[in-house]
């Protein structure tokens, strides 16, 4: 089938539209420059020109295509609840053109919208105030129109070589700049973990499954890896000092990105798996952080 793909020139959005040519699909990128869509035909997809503040052209991207997979977001930290009320408006927008079709639009979410004591699975919903939910409400709302929408929650690491602005570089960056690599309290909360080339994987197989409208899939290799782990390991590497912080500190070390180095996250994607015969098989996220894909600057 012929995808529309926004985010398709990003860091797991490249992937995507790799996994989908190399297994018989047709790729028509959102390219918001000439650089982008020369990335894009260079791959071997086509490109369309717009971007996610351009409505027109994504209704017009959704309409000549047979599904639509939803990656792009404006990472904007400092105007974070703004840019989630445009993906809400983006999801809608598109599933405006779906209508009457039966065309699979596949969404885009994040894990991270859960943190709390025990295990999220993909039966769960949200009362999280984050604004990041309102991807999930818009997602649900353009399937009670009659939409095929199923909603793909990325872990908080999607790991690999190429990433640049993950939460992974976030942490090393910080702990570069701090001259400490730091947790909070103990550090005894958990992140799941995947690798790109297996997220794009399940990208496919959800798009070329039947699947029940509004349907959550978690894209999570790794169900939860201890922070602290995570935060020794880049000390290591940095040769800095591992420390503790009490909140107040770790606002104050991490700025925005304090809420993502306090989550609690441990999160199956047993339910996944068992719908698509899904079975992550590239490296874990501390097997890429022993490498030198995080650290070859260094």
């Amino acid at each position: 089938m012929k995808v529309f793909v926004t985010g398709a020139t990003g860091f797991v959005g490249t992937a995507v539209i790799q996994e989908l040519l190399e297994n018989g699909h047709k790729v028509l990128g959102l390219a918001r420059s000439e650089e982008s869509a020369n990335k894009l035909i260079a791959a071997g997809a086509e490109a369309h020109r717009g971007d996610l503040n351009d409505f027109q052209s994504l209704k017009s991207g959704a309409e000549v295509s047979d599904a639509v997979i939803h990656l792009g977001f404006v990472h904007d930290f400092t105007r974070f609840e703004e840019m989630c009320q445009l993906d809400g408006k983006v999801i809608e927008t598109i599933g405006d053109a779906l209508l009457e079709t039966d065309k699979p639009f596949l969404i885009t979410s994040g894990t991270a919208l859960f943190s709390k004591e025990g295990l999220t699975i993909e039966s769960d919903r949200s009362v999280n105030p984050h604004p990041r939910i309102a991807t999930e409400n818009a997602a649900d709302a353009v399937a009670a129109k009659g939409v095929k929408v199923t909603v793909i929650r990325l872990s908080p690491s999607v790991h690999g070589k190429g990433d640049i602005i993950g939460f992974v570089p976030t942490l090393i960056r910080i702990a570069k700049e701090k001259g400490k690599s730091a947790f909070t309290n103990d550090g005894h909360n958990f992140w799941p973990a995947v690798h790109k080339l297996d997220t794009a994987k399940l990208y496919r197989l959800a798009l070329e499954k039947p699947f029940e409208s509004g349907t959550r899939y978690h894209a999570v290799g790794e169900q939860g890896i201890l922070f602290k782990d995570i935060t020794e390991l880049i000390a290591d590497r940095l040769q800095v000092p591992v420390v503790s912080l009490t909140n107040d500190e770790a606002v104050e070390h991490f700025g925005w990105f304090a809420h993502f180095a306090k989550l609690n996250n441990l999160t199956s994607s047993e339910e996944t798996r068992t719908a698509l015969g899904w079975e992550p098989k590239h490296p874990t996220l501390m097997e890429d952080l022993t490498s030198d894909i995080y650290f070859s600057n260094n």
